[in-house]
């Protein structure tokens, strides 16, 4: 028989297993809630870093930074490459990239090559372009050892590493039948070449004309040629115009230069707005187009609500094309 007593006791009894049931529903509910958004975190996180390089590290030249990392695809036979040239203004960077720099180009058995290069601060032109010049010649080198096709090598980078792209594509062949280091012996020349914001001139004169006085406050077109300010750069300029012409990749444009293409952001208000915007301006693209179209040599530029190609969305599209061409 139930007493009155024992009848309490069996509902604080309830009473305490539904808040118990309770609370741990909540509990299930938040982990639920939790998982999916902890799993994105962890993919997005695994998707930042590529996967490790089948080469790290490895020496191209006899400085410090002249180092590569290199992603090998598979595939029957030798591999087209691409190689990343990183940004920074020649003045900073590194090789480091993300894995949606690497994986899309080894899923399409292409290779994939991010060099480093010396900075202005301590080496200015022409070491940094030349290194990168002197990576290309070191990874045809290692065409049999790392199953490279030398016929199907295309160059990508932002800002100064575009910079540094469109001038090594543009630029006559550095290769030095002659040379008593094998690698100089190795052609430059490449097949393509896609690129982000790069600076088609450097020539201060010449590209606060084309975007207006605040691309001149980037440290990257005094520090170019080894001067601690644009002032001192200009005051100087008849000293520095032969360097300014040689590494504005506008000034090597001719109709058997390999494909180029190029893509901005879109604004693409005059003036510029301050030394950013200036140095990644669209005119820089439009500029080298206008001169590749005169002479009828392949470039496409992209810039959103101003410049479209026929034939490619995206610098992937269009690096892959040209990789993969037969």
């Amino acid at each position: 028989m139930l007493t009155e007593a024992s009848g309490v006791g069996i509902r604080n009894s309830d009473s305490e297993s539904c808040r118990m049931r309770t609370s741990f529903l909540a509990a299930l509910a938040v982990a639920v809630w939790l998982a999916p958004a902890s799993a994105h975190a962890q993919d997005k996180a695994a998707g930042d870093a590529p996967p490790a390089p089948t080469k790290a590290n490895v020496s191209y030249g006899p400085h410090e930074r002249n180092v590569i990392d290199f992603w090998q695809a598979e595939g029957e036979g030798p591999r087209p490459l691409l190689v990343i040239i990183h940004g920074g203004g020649w003045i900073r960077g590194s090789k480091a990239v993300k894995a949606n720099a690497v994986m899309p180009y080894l899923k399409k058995g292409i290779s994939v090559a991010a060099i480093e290069y010396r900075l202005t601060g301590t080496d200015p032109l022409p070491a940094p372009v030349h290194d990168a010049a002197r990576a290309i010649q070191f990874l045809r080198s290692k065409a049999k050892e790392w199953n490279i096709r030398k016929d199907r090598i295309a160059l990508t980078g932002g800002s100064a590493g575009a910079c540094s792209s469109m001038w090594i594509l543009l630029h006559d062949d550095l290769a030095d039948p002659n040379a008593s280091d094998p690698v100089l012996r190795e052609s430059t020349r490449v097949t393509a070449a896609a690129v982000s914001n790069g600076q088609t001139s450097i020539d201060p004169k010449e590209i606060e004309g084309w975007v207006g006085p605040n691309v001149l406050k980037h440290a990257m077109i005094h520090r170019a040629v080894g001067e601690e300010s644009i002032e001192a750069a200009l005051e100087n300029y008849e000293k520095h115009k032969a360097l300014y012409a040689e590494f504005s990749p506008i000034n090597h444009v001719s109709a058997d230069d390999p494909p180029l293409m190029m893509t901005y952001g879109r604004d693409m208000s005059l003036p510029s707005k301050d030394a950013g915007h200036g140095i990644h301006h669209g005119m820089f693209g439009v500029k080298l187009k206008e001169k590749s179209d005169s002479v009828g040599h392949e470039c496409h530029l992209l810039i959103p609500g101003h410049s479209k190609s026929p034939r490619y969305q995206s610098n992937q599209e269009f690096l892959i094309d040209k990789l993969l061409a037969p």
